[in-house]
């Protein structure tokens, strides 16, 4: 049982991390400013521009194969480059990717819609919940009626991350009420210029999802994706593949509000000492420590699970309901060492604070993450102790 990084692994570490202090971090106060004043934290032509210079550094598609150009890191090294850009709130993402259910388009559908995306020139969101459906996505109640060679959509999506940016939607419809989720409900490509449209939904966070109203939507039969009736596990193939991903960004975040926490508490006096000597201060940076390096294990654990062809479900729910918990500890203790200040706007503390909060609803509220784990034990599917061989 080796723990050690590999030497390219390490490169590759030290790389996006100097990447994220010198092009990224200095961005965070304009950043600020413009979620302030209503407008994205970055424009496209800015993440463009920084997309292209990850890209010159060799960081283009980390996942995606390399027969569509690119790098193919695979989990692991995705899940330590997921902390690295977890240590800043700007708005970034490296490019080249795609959703991983647009590998399951035909080849005409790959030219069309996933390659495209890949390169940047479409973008699309994955259009499941409802609004009497999130957590319980077997429950949705879009429905597509077939007429002639066209599938006609109706009902709403709601909470959908791009929706009001993309110009495609994978959306999922009952197309047999009588087979339920298994064998009833399938995914469909459907562009905006059908007729769709978003509208925008407020957060207490940057975050600014959308409602997708469809209404009479006619769709080819040519864009289904996948299967008829096999849309379902396209769903949960899709959730499945981010839930751990949640807590690496949680682990970079709360490394980073740590560190100022710890910086803080080293220059703040009172009563003639730091509060870095108060053991109320020590103990608050103790116990964040501590929970940092178990969430740390247990992303790294669900990802070479899911690297070495392992089954990581049980482990990704467990890393993501204990990691996205413990970056909201995380941040409630460094607003508190920060005081005042930490309640302020002149510190970025509270804009994580409000981004942080939302992880543990995001990709399955807590609850649901509960319920897997708590059933996939009580059906001795997993088996307490036993270790995954």
């Amino acid at each position: 049982m080796d723990f050690t990084l590999s030497d390219e692994q390490k490169m590759i570490q030290r790389t996006v991390r100097e990447f994220v202090k010198k092009e990224l971090m200095p961005l965070e106060q304009e950043v600020l400013k413009n979620e302030r004043e209503g407008r994205p934290g970055l424009t496209d032509s800015v993440i463009k521009n920084l997309q292209e210079k990850a890209k010159a550094a060799g960081f283009w598609g980390i996942n995606t194969p390399e027969e569509y150009g690119g790098a193919n890191l695979g989990p692991v090294m995705t899940a330590l480059l997921q902390m690295e850009l977890g240590r800043t709130f700007v708005p970034f993402s490296f490019g080249g990717s795609a959703d991983n259910i647009l590998y399951d388009c035909n080849e005409e559908q790959k030219q069309k819609y996933l390659i495209p995306v890949i390169n940047g020139e479409r973008r699309s969101c994955f259009a499941l919940t409802e609004p009497g459906a999130g957590s319980d996505a077997a429950n949705i109640k879009m429905t597509a009626v077939k007429d002639g060679d066209h599938w006609v959509l109706n009902g709403e999506k709601v909470f959908i991350t791009n929706g009001n940016e993309a110009d495609f939607a994978m959306v999922f419809a009952v197309t047999d009420k009588e087979k339920g989720a298994n064998g009833g409900v399938t995914c469909f490509l459907v562009d905006r210029d059908m007729g769709w449209r978003s509208e925008y939904i407020q957060t207490m966070g940057e975050w600014g999802p959308a409602s997708l109203v469809f209404e009479d939507v006619r769709v080819p039969e040519a864009n289904i994706l996948g299967e008829l009736g096999k849309g379902f596990s396209l769903g949960m193939k899709w959730i499945g593949q981010g839930r751990w991903l949640i807590p690496a960004r949680a682990v970079g975040a709360s490394e980073r509000l740590l560190q100022m926490a710890m910086d803080y508490a080293k220059t703040r006096v009172t009563f003639g000492k730091p509060i870095a000597e108060r053991q109320a201060i020590q103990w608050m940076i103790a116990d964040s420590n501590v929970e940092i390096e178990a969430t740390r294990w247990l992303v790294l654990h669900a990802a070479w699970l899911s690297e070495t062809g392992k089954d990581n479900r049980h482990y990704a729910s467990i890393a993501k309901l204990y990691g996205s918990n413990m970056a909201n500890r995380v941040v409630d203790r460094v607003l508190q060492i920060h005081g005042g200040m930490g309640y302020t706007k002149e510190l970025p503390i509270e804009r994580w604070y409000r981004e942080m909060r939302l992880w543990r609803i995001f990709e399955g509220t807590d609850e649901i993450q509960r319920y897997i784990i708590s059933r996939n034990l009580l059906r001795g599917h997993v088996k307490v102790g036993e270790l995954m061989d």
